[in-house]
């Protein structure tokens, strides 16, 4: 079971490009990995299914030589309350969706080595190499920095303004209507008055990243 798992995962990190073999660089020390194992539920507690997650030992990281600036920026309470307002007060739908392997997605600027993952099949010849990191992986003390940077190039590229006052929620003003989304790490909310517009960004997001199943759920305030 959790075999099958892992090998599932391997094959999304080997999809996305994660990392290339290379030989260490003499005086650098690779950054460590494991496996985390979890079990997801269901509401009515049966077993939904089974996910292996490789995770960097990000602990072992020098400041300076493989990170530099960590953060992961979250929505403001206060902006959430001001646009569930908006949602109650304007009957506006809300969609709620989130990224699969969010971090997985963040473009490296450090240069990062780790040691080969437990399972991952090489040759004799490549035994001796580690992995270059070309993109985030969960752990690392900058994948949530990585992970909202490219966010807001995506973003952006798609026509939306980014707050001033609020760096985690995102506009879009077009023929007098407004759409609106706002993100909690992976986590978003979309909502507004412009339909054609959030079906647009749905599927943009959707060609982007890869989504989960929430990216459907529509929540109304009759």
């Amino acid at each position: 079971m959790w075999k099958a798992v892992m090998n599932e995962e391997m094959k999304s990190l080997q999809k996305n490009e994660t990392w290339e073999l290379v030989e260490c660089p003499p005086g650098r020390k690779p950054v460590g990995c494991r496996w985390i194992y979890t079990v997801k539920y269901k509401a009515d507690g049966s077993i939904e299914r089974f996910k292996a997650r490789l995770v960097a030992k990000g602990y072992t990281q020098t400041y300076g030589i493989d990170y530099t600036e960590t953060f992961a920026l979250v929505a403001k309470i206060n902006t959430v309350r001001v646009l569930l307002s908006l949602v109650a007060n304007l009957d506006w739908p809300l969609q709620q969706f989130d990224v699969k392997n969010a971090f997985l997605h963040g473009e490296l600027s450090e240069e990062v080595y780790m040691d080969l993952p437990q399972g991952c099949m090489v040759s004799e010849k490549q035994c001796p190499k580690v992995c270059k990191l070309k993109k985030s992986l969960y752990g690392l003390k900058q994948s949530p920095r990585a992970w909202f940077g490219r966010f807001i190039k995506s973003m952006r590229a798609f026509g939306y303004r980014q707050s001033n006052s609020d760096h985690t929620l995102f506009l879009k003003k077009q023929h007098g209507k407004i759409t609106t989304l706002i993100v909690y790490v992976d986590d978003m909310v979309v909502t507004g008055n412009d339909l054609e517009e959030r079906k647009a960004l749905q599927n943009y997001l959707s060609r982007e990243f890869e989504m989960k199943s929430r990216s459907s759920e529509i929540l109304s305030w009759d």
